[in-house]
């Protein structure tokens, strides 16, 4: 019987006012994917922390291969064998694939300082190869190679230190769907290679395509381990969140009387966006459910003025705003919370204060004078109204959690008094509690008369939230269907087939 390779016993952490690992038990086989899972906060970055050496624990035992280890840092962890690969890429972006995988470990020709470029490639090009990835170029800069490819570097990176163990941190957040199989691909055959991998994601739908066993964490404490597919989804969230998923999707029945939002066959100029059409009524949520590369997010910009339409028409509150400017567009109380909140929906190192105010300048402060007092007067309300977990409006909005930070651009646009709110991919990239709480939210919204156009690769999130969902391809917006017929099987159909999938 096989012997667990990293065990952790009794790990316990505490940082000033919080303790984020409680007396956590954990182990990891050889060959073996074993996802960590729990909210924000659950301590599963610091659990990972911890192992690779970045944090010391305050308590507990590592062992590897039955050795007890200590690592004062991620040097003696790598030392060791265990190395990560994080969401975010760590490459230098002018420097090609090779020099990036044996960066500052360069082979050098003997008793010469001189670096062997040619046995470089021959090694990066081996690598790449045992991962099925020998077509990556590896001579050229890794900034003019897609996502997908600069991730198989990463990892081919991590497997040049020889490892035994690799910790995956969120490693599909920057693929696109049609690139997370062929990834997928690649974490089997390290498993098939006998390394031991922890796997750190907030997708669920990752968990029964990948793992082999799950610990879930919650508060900081360990709930339990257990094999793939002895719980339910249900049963799963129950122990992640301590609450029932049937109380994830629950929707108040508003009077969606009064079109805000009309869109009539509008059309790019690079052939994205193909003749749509869409209403949107006050207290609605209408869904827009369709593959990645359908158009959704495209549409959104031309409708929020981002970019200019070739034809078509876009009607807010029964006003022409077509092709009019963002700015313009923001005053008649539309706002978008964009599919990439981190680049395009806040400004990270300013504070939880002034992003709240950024769009809305003119309404808080009419005179021109800014007032830090009355901007962190006004964020207050709105982390109040929101229930936004932070210390201090005045923390930089880049240490909050992805669920905060997304209830920050929710506030940046009640804080413009926007009525009608776009809302692309909202739970992209936050755990299964943060999203429960941003659906609570959009349902008040929707209550108070808001109307939100929502955007989602998430089926279950765009059925158990939509009273209306269109579906695009291509494009094209191929159907609507009514909150009481939508079911996966249907949507998938109309997505994959087409408009003809309708009477199918």
């Amino acid at each position: 019987m096989n012997k667990p390779i990293l065990t952790v016993t009794g790990m316990t952490k505490v940082f000033p006012g919080v303790k984020a690992l409680d007396c956590v038990n954990f182990d990891l086989m050889p060959g073996e994917v074993h996802v960590l899972v729990g909210e924000n906060g659950a301590g599963k970055s610091t659990l990972a922390k911890c192992i690779l050496g970045v944090y010391q624990p305050d308590a507990g035992e590592i062992r590897l291969d039955g050795k007890v280890v200590h690592f004062p840092s991620p040097k003696e962890a790598l030392a060791h064998g265990i190395v990560a690969v994080y969401q975010e890429l760590t490459m230098v972006p002018y420097l090609n694939a090779a020099e990036n995988i044996f960066l500052n470990r360069e082979p050098l020709f003997k008793g010469t300082r001189i670096i062997d470029k040619r046995k470089m490639q021959a090694d990066a090009k081996a690598i790449l190869k045992m991962l099925g990835c020998e077509s990556i170029d590896t001579t050229v800069p890794v900034k003019l190679l897609g996502v997908a490819s600069q991730q198989m570097i990463e990892i081919a990176k991590a497997l040049s230190y020889n490892p035994k163990i690799i910790i995956f941190d969120e490693p599909t957040a920057p693929l696109s769907e049609r690139e997370i199989e062929p990834f997928f691909k690649q974490v089997h055959r390290l498993k098939e290679r006998g390394i031991g991998i922890i796997y750190v994601s907030h997708r669920m739908q990752e968990y029964h395509r990948i793992s082999d066993r799950l610990t879930v964490l919650r508060d900081g404490k360990y709930v339990a381990t257990l094999r793939e597919g002895e719980l339910t989804d249900e049963e799963l969230v129950n122990l992640m969140v301590g609450r029932d998923i049937a109380q994830v999707y629950v929707r108040t029945k508003n009077n969606h009387c009064g079109e805000v939002l009309r869109v009539e066959n509008l059309c790019d100029k690079k052939g994205c966006v193909r003749g749509c059409s869409l209403t949107l009524n006050k207290g609605e949520i209408v869904g827009v459910a369709g593959l990645v590369g359908s158009g959704r997010t495209e549409m959104a910009r031309l409708i929020f003025g981002i970019d200019k339409p070739a034809s078509g028409k876009v009607y807010l509150h029964g006003k022409d705003i077509t092709g009019r400017s963002p700015a313009h567009i923001v005053s008649m109380g539309l706002g978008l919370l964009p599919e990439d909140r981190k680049r395009f929906g806040l400004a990270l190192k300013a504070s939880v204060a002034w992003n709240t105010v950024a769009v809305s300048l003119k309404h808080v402060f009419p005179n021109g004078i800014l007032s830090e007092k009355k901007n962190q007067k006004v964020a207050d309300e709105y982390v109040a109204q929101l229930r936004i977990s932070t210390p201090d409006v005045r923390r930089a909005v880049s240490q909050l959690s992805g669920g905060n930070q997304q209830k920050v651009v929710i506030g940046k646009w009640l804080s413009a008094k926007s009525n009608v709110i776009i809302f692309d991919e909202p739970t992209r990239g936050i755990d299964m509690g943060a999203k429960m709480e941003i659906y609570a939210l959009m349902d008040r919204l929707a209550s108070q008369g808001k109307a939100i156009l929502m955007i989602s690769s998430e089926m279950q999130e765009v059925i158990g939230m939509s009273d209306r969902l269109y579906i695009m391809k291509d494009g094209s917006m191929l159907a609507e269907i009514a909150r009481n017929q939508c079911t996966a099987e249907e949507i998938g159909r109309i997505m994959v087939l087409g408009k003809e999938a309708e009477t199918a």
